[in-house]
């Protein structure tokens, strides 16, 4: 066991977050930790890293282990280069040795320039750096918390490879579907102060939760029927008189004080949106630079109203700056942006609205509007954040008080009450929870408008996206037809000719001369030996087993023993067919 905790409490204010839970984490176990915004996910990562201490219970950690632990808001000195924050804290010789590992990692991660100072990278870069850092401390464990923020496909790839291939075990709070389904063995689910865990991975997980909510509500029917049946008999004026009577309206009362089943909150969206009308945006040979750098050149398109546009691309290609020039907060150098005049634009950004963090939930919203016409009907400001599960006593509260999650929910809950018939969304699913995502995803199906998505998020992408528009930042942009997975597929396919076309065909050569090397020669001399002998060794390992009785350490040595043997037999099978076909060809040669 590497990490454990038991009987665990901790309170945030007068909320009870964590409720006596108990958490074990063992070595090669990949733990993905699920819950809605503000249930305390990153609290637990803090105290299974010893960043923070419980009000109640006990935190084990195996002494003799390392914990690597990224923070969903990392602190970073700003003064620092990249690579002096990459090896914050380590000694020299670690820097002399790993130098050239950390430059290829950050290279990976769209950091190149190592000599910037940390003070001047966007929110994006510094998780990133962060991420480097993470990875690059030698750890037996890694407690991650959302790392996959604002990364691209390709990185998001890479890191999913790179967690795979970690032999130690992993903790990670993410909201992103395909790692969850592609790198851990296990998910705990936080919900209502409460742990519940699954050996599963993400798709295993939903049939199991299914299965648990099922045996909840038959129980829940059960208990309802023996109430229904013994509170008719409590209600017949039968008296305690016996003991028979006296256990069985004991075992009413203990039926009666039982707690039905609780289920977690879920956001109810209706469709808002005004009338849109024929025209609705059209891009004409739009162009834009940065410091000289063509960003988009010569692009045109129009919108259509059913639309449903993935945008994706490297970080810096130029996603936002294309969502910000059909949005009208950017002007092209070159070309129109037209905007229809029944188009109302909800712009969901990267970074969301400056927010004021001493006003109240409740102000912010209704400021924007009192109220909201949907599919279903009118709502008041107050109903639609209580759709939003922001309840009453969250309304009054500070937005200095949400987590990070609630502050993207609430912005999220701002656009929608503006009523738009076209949204524009900036990676919209960063630090939302999954039912969020998930509702959020069944929302957007619904909306009668276009909409245009920057999103690395391939689960998303793949479930909402009919065209994928991919910023390369030479200024181009490709289109194609079909989600996430369709342009994968497509592009791989579309980069193959091109390599083909570029390849000349290798000038003729003269059939080299074949022979075997004076290491080969040997080596085929003694290869038919080589392999009788292994041949008998597992044979006598064999024997071995079948005498060894009941010693089980000793037959577990000889079956490991087995093991290996197999596996250099099967190598050396292989090396000898090779030198086998080598040597036919050289014969064939001199003949």
């Amino acid at each position: 066991m590497l990490l454990s905790i038991e009987h665990l409490c901790i309170d945030f204010g007068m909320r009870r977050l964590l409720d006596d839970v108990n958490f074990y984490l063992d070595h090669g176990s990949k733990t993905g930790i699920i819950g809605i915004n503000g249930t305390g996910k990153s609290t637990l990562l803090k105290i299974l890293a010893g960043e923070l201490e419980p009000d109640v219970g006990t935190v084990f950690r195996n002494p003799s282990i390392q914990v690597s632990y990224l923070s969903q808001n990392p602190a970073m000195q700003d003064d620092a280069t990249v690579l002096e924050q990459v090896f914050l804290h380590m000694p020299p010789d670690f820097r002399e040795v790993n130098e050239y590992e950390a430059k290829s990692m950050l290279n990976k991660l769209g950091i190149s320039n190592y000599d910037q100072k940390i003070g001047t990278l966007s929110g994006g870069q510094r998780k990133r750096v962060a991420l480097a850092a993470t990875l690059l401390h030698p750890a037996d464990v890694l407690i991650l918390d959302e790392p996959t923020n604002h990364l691209d496909a390709e990185m998001t790839a890479w890191l999913e490879d790179r967690l795979k291939r970690f032999r130690g075990g992993l903790v990670m709070v993410t909201h992103d579907r395909y790692f969850l389904e592609h790198v851990v063995n296990h998910i705990t689910e936080l919900s209502r102060g409460k742990l519940y865990h699954y050996e599963a991975n993400y798709s295993k997980y939903l049939e199991l939760k299914e299965q648990r909510a099922e045996m909840a509500e038959a129980s829940e029917r059960k208990r309802q029927s023996i109430l229904r049946v013994e509170r008719e008999w409590i209600m017949r004026g039968c008296k305690a008189r016996t003991t028979k009577s006296k256990d069985r309206i004991q075992r009413y009362e203990d039926l009666l004080s039982q707690d039905a089943p609780e289920y977690d909150d879920t956001i109810q969206m209706g469709t808002a949106s005004s009338r849109l009308g024929r025209k609705i945006l059209e891009m004409d040979d739009i162009s834009i630079s940065f410091d000289s750098r063509p960003v988009i050149e010569h692009f045109s398109a129009s919108l259509l109203r059913n639309d449903r546009i993935g945008i994706v691309g490297h970080n810096g290609a130029g996603k936002s700056t294309l969502l910000n020039l059909m949005s009208g907060a950017l002007e092209p150098d070159h070309g129109s942006v037209q905007v229809g005049t029944t188009v109302k634009i909800g712009y969901f950004t990267q970074e969301g609205k400056e927010l004021n963090l001493n006003q109240r939930v409740y102000d912010f919203i209704h400021d924007i509007s009192d109220e909201v016409r949907t599919s279903e009907g009118t709502f008041t400001a107050k109903q639609m954040m209580e759709r939003f599960m922001f309840p009453k006593d969250l309304q009054s509260v500070p937005i200095g008080k949400l987590s990070g999650g609630e502050r993207r929910r609430l912005y999220l809950l701002s656009v929608l009450m503006e009523a738009p018939n076209l949204l524009l969304l900036d990676e919209p699913t960063n630090d939302l929870d999954i039912m969020t995502l998930s509702i959020l995803e069944d929302y957007l199906q619904e909306f009668p408008g276009p909409i245009v998505i920057v999103s690395h998020d391939r689960f998303f992408l793949d479930k909402l996206a009919a065209c994928i528009w991919e910023v390369c930042g030479d200024g181009n942009i490709s289109r194609y037809t079909g989600n996430w997975s369709d342009w994968a597929a497509k592009r791989t396919i579309d980069a193959a000719p091109l390599k083909t076309e570029k390849s000349k065909p290798a000038p003729r050569q003269k059939t080299p001369v074949l022979k075997f090397s004076y290491k080969e020669q040997r080596e085929y001399d003694t290869i038919d030996q080589d392999l009788a002998d292994l041949e008998q060794q597992i044979a006598d390992c064999e024997a071995a087993q079948n005498s060894c009785g009941s010693d089980y350490v000793k037959l577990q040595e000889l079956q490991q023993q087995q093991t290996a043997l197999e596996a250099l037999l099967d190598q050396k099978t292989e090396r000898w067919v090779y030198l086998t076909e080598l040597k036919e060809k050289i014969d064939a040669q001199k003949t």
